[in-house]
């Protein structure tokens, strides 16, 4: 395939503070879940017991690794594409087709970090927004609930500070449901912002595409890498 026809990839292997922070976290939730479950499976099968909360904590952390990983993807051009009609288009066609796509994700993802917030907001005894699609600001009137708690997970006493922030002193038996639903807007305000970065790269010429097929990641490098090599 020509150098001109496979474009250049969003893939950065570059790390900020920010990609360094998410690998850590996503790295970190992967080794509890994987510990969690093992120490569950040695108290079932070797000690006839079982830890209650292990199930639902696993679940959760689950969730944090699939939401915070889907826009750390975005950053380093992981998700799955298909890239088969752009590689034939003209690099400028094929960078103004790659932000009409940016464009639809921004799109998206704000929707989506609305939603996430209106979901999680009064968990957090704050106000959800109005309107059905865009924000128009703050509800005044909502329904706090930030005495909601989880089935299962006991309520760590380093959390404690939480009670009267949160529930107007009473006691926490089990966390409170803020804490897990946390990763709802913080996973959506990550991928938008994901995306406005890619957004930019596409406007300064940096990228043409917003992912590239796996199956050519290899070949676009190599050929950047000749390419840079005549230069």
């Amino acid at each position: 395939m020509p150098p001109d026809m496979l474009g250049k990839s969003n893939m950065d292997h570059s790390n900020s503070f920010i990609d360094r922070l998410e690998e850590m976290l996503i790295s970190g939730i992967l080794g509890m879940m994987a510990l969690i479950t093992f120490a569950n499976v040695v108290a079932r099968y070797g000690f006839n017991n079982n830890i209650l909360w292990a199930l639902e904590l696993t679940v959760f952390l689950f969730a944090w690794l699939v939401l915070l990983g889907a826009s750390y993807a975005v950053r380093k051009g992981s998700h799955l594409g298909v890239d088969i009609i752009i590689n034939i288009l003209a690099p400028k066609a094929r960078r103004v087709l790659g932000l009409v796509a940016v464009v639809i994700c921004v799109a998206f993802s704000f929707l989506m970090l609305k939603g996430a917030w209106d979901y999680w907001a009064n968990f957090a005894n704050l106000p959800g927004t109005e309107g059905r699609w865009f924000p128009l600001g703050f509800e005044e009137k909502y329904r706090e609930k930030g005495w909601y708690e989880v089935n299962d997970i006991p309520h760590p006493a380093v959390l404690g500070w939480m009670e009267t922030v949160f529930n107007e002193g009473e006691e926490y038996e089990k966390i409170p449901r803020l804490l897990p639903y946390f990763v709802l807007p913080l996973s959506m305000a990550l991928m938008l912002f994901r995306f406005l970065q890619a957004g930019w790269a596409l406007w300064i010429g940096k990228i043409d595409r917003v992912v590239a097929s796996h199956e050519v990641e290899d070949e676009i490098q190599e050929a950047h890498e000749q390419l840079r090599g005549k230069n």
